[in-house]
Formats: C-alpha cells, structure tokens, sequence
C-alpha cells in the first residue's frame, strides 16, 4: 500500500509538470516599458508585439506573430487601447494625450509598438498621477515599467495588478529605499514565475538527495547541506556576475539566444545527472551556465535602467529578491526531496522520470526558442 501511495504521488507530481510546461514561455515576463519626461512634457509608451496580439484582434492569419501589414491594419485600435489604459491626470483632472510619432522600437526579447505623445494639463499643470491598466486582465504577471525624468533628475518606478498608479509630484516620488523595496518584490516575481530557472534549480538539487549505492558510507544532512550550499552559491555568484554586466550596459548579448542557451542548459545539466559527462562537481556546472541564466535576468533592468542614475539601487534590489525566492524555493524543495529520497522508490523512480521529463520539457523549449530566433 505505501509503494503505491509513492507511485501515486510521483504520477501526480509528472502530470502537474506537464500542465506547467504547456503554459511555459521565455524567461522573459511580460513587461511594457513607459518613458514619462516632465520636463518636456512627454510620454512614450512601448508594448510588445506578442502582447498586443493577445490583447486585441489584429493577428489576422492566427500565427501569434504581428507582420507589418497587420500592424499598420490595426494602428488605430492600439492606439485607442493604449490612450485607454495609460491616463495621467493632475488635480484639476485627466490630460490629454496627443499622439506624435507611432512606429516600432526594440527591446532585448523583441519587437515593441511604440508611441510617443504630448502632454496637455488643465491650467498647464503638471501630470501628479499615472494610472496604468493595459493587460492585466490577460495577464496577471503583466508589469508596467516606467522610467520618470523630472527636473534634470531620473527615477524608477514599477505598476502591476495590485498597484497601478504611480505618483509623479517630486514629493511622493519613490525615495531610494522605496525604489529599493520595489525592484526586490520583482526579483522575487521574476524568479517565481521563471519556470526554466526553477526547474534548472531542481535539477542542480537532485544530486544532494540522492543515496550513494556504491557501497560508501551514508552521507549524512550536514554533509548534504554543505553540498547544496556549494551548489547554490556558484549559481548565485555567477548569475549575479553577469547580471550586473548585463544590467549596466558592459556586456548584451540577444535575449533570443540566451533563452536558446537556458533552456538547453536544463537539458544538459538533467542528462549529466544521470550521465556524469561533465563531471560530478555540480558546483561547476552551476557555476557555468549560471553566467547565462543572469543574462536572462538582466532583460528587465537592461531595457528601463540604461543611463538612468539609480540603475545600482535597482539592481541591487532586483538581484537580492531573486535570490530570495531561490532560496525560499529551496528551503520548501529541499526537506520534502531528502525525505523522499530515503525510500527505495525515489533513487529507482522519482529522479529518473523527474529528469527524462525536465530534459523533454527543455528540448521542447530549445526548439520553440530557435525557431524564434
């Protein structure tokens, strides 16, 4: 009875991975980026193309992808959408926004439709609010990210479901330590919602859970400990290298090849346990591709913090929030997979299936990504 309860549970656990994996894309979270200069009295809001073929009818053909032709097609119906979801109001009331330029703009995981309008307040004042309410209803991971210039100074400032107005008056700006607070909460969400560094941080933990079964002595949860903390560091200090790199503007590498190298990272690193071809030391494999995993972090900060005074404050915040929802999943992770691996099932059954199906579900992703490239 109590081998079929471990069968029934591992059965459920492949099941819940699969549903997982089938609504898994890119690293990348789903971001629009908002430009807000108060001292010229501009706005340029840029939302990504695959967005926009979610939120509104344009993708006439049914390929999720926008081509030029159904772009220009719709150009009224997304400007209307975006006019409706972005107000900026004073205390008189809400302002205009009049359109000046419309085309296309890049970021680090693709293409964006970018406007950029005037801003008209009554009695001439300036904007004190802005409220952001484009595709959350699609998407409640959706994140409006917004970089604000004002009186010669910059800052950051992030809006989400839960909060969607942002403050503009040089009073209620965020202050550093605010700014700080709010690039934390989104390292945390950013690693939360990142099933391919989760399932690439499974992978690395698998081999402090299993039983040695070459007749060595047991090893004991301390010495275990040790060697998921070697393990986890490397990644750590690796990906916040090339975080860092990134964010600041020293090294950028394209998005669409970085998520290619991530998902085939999950890949090799689940064959090499079960296959040693790249040694036992998984510190070093961690170590390795964890410089590309912190490139797939840095798509965020690199395309709002470029240029902008308070980049290290962000990053900072940014990179310690994704260590700590690494390391809540792997305080919650790490207890149950020990437990489980004192029974004969988790060494013959668990792991093996667990890594053919991650190593399936990044293949899968390794093909989708390169064909987007």
């Amino acid at each position: 009875m109590r081998e079929m309860k471990q069968w029934g549970s591992l059965v459920v656990s492949m099941v819940l991975l699969a549903l997982i994996s089938g609504t898994a894309w890119a690293h990348k979270a789903s971001d629009s980026f908002i430009y807000l200069n108060q001292d010229r009295g501009e706005i340029r809001i840029d939302v990504a193309l695959r967005d926009l073929a979610v939120a509104l009818p344009l993708d006439r053909n049914g390929d999720r992808q926008l081509s030029g032709a159904e772009l220009r097609a719709g150009r009224d119906q997304i400007t209307r959408w975006v006019e409706q979801g972005v107000t900026l109001s004073s205390t008189q009331a809400d302002c205009r926004l009049t359109g000046q330029q419309w085309g296309l703009s890049r970021h680090s995981d693709g293409p964006y439709a970018a406007g950029l309008y005037t801003i008209s307040c009554p009695d001439g004042a300036a904007p004190d609010t802005l409220t952001y309410n484009l595709l959350f209803s699609q998407d409640p991971l959706h994140r409006g990210l917004i970089s604000l210039e004002s009186d010669g100074t910059s800052t950051l400032g992030v809006v989400g479901p839960d909060s969607r107005q942002l403050a503009l008056s040089a009073g209620d700006a965020p202050g550093s330590l605010q700014l700080f607070g709010t690039f934390l909460y989104e390292g945390v969400i950013h690693l939360l919602i990142g099933l391919d560094h989760i399932l690439f941080l499974l992978v690395l933990m698998l081999p402090a859970t299993l039983r040695k079964n070459d007749g060595s002595p047991p090893v004991g949860l301390k010495q275990r400990l040790w060697e998921l903390t070697g393990i986890v560091t490397a990644f750590t200090a690796a990906h916040s290298v090339t975080l860092a790199l990134a964010a600041l503007g020293v090294v950028r590498l394209p998005i669409a090849w970085v998520e290619t190298i991530i998902a085939l990272s999950i890949a090799v690193a689940a064959m090499n346990v079960m296959w040693p071809i790249l040694g036992r030391k998984t510190w070093k494999l961690a170590f390795g591709f964890g410089l590309i995993h912190g490139f797939g972090f840095a798509s965020v900060l690199g395309d709002l913090t470029s240029g902008v005074s308070q980049t290290v404050l962000a990053l900072a915040g940014f990179n310690i929030g994704v260590e700590l929802g690494q390391l809540g999943l792997l305080v919650i992770a790490f207890p149950l997979l020990y437990l489980w691996g004192k029974t004969h099932l988790y060494g013959r059954a668990v792991v093996p299936l667990t890594l053919i199906a991650v190593g399936a579900i990044s293949l899968y992703w390794v093909a989708e990504r390169a064909m987007a490239i």
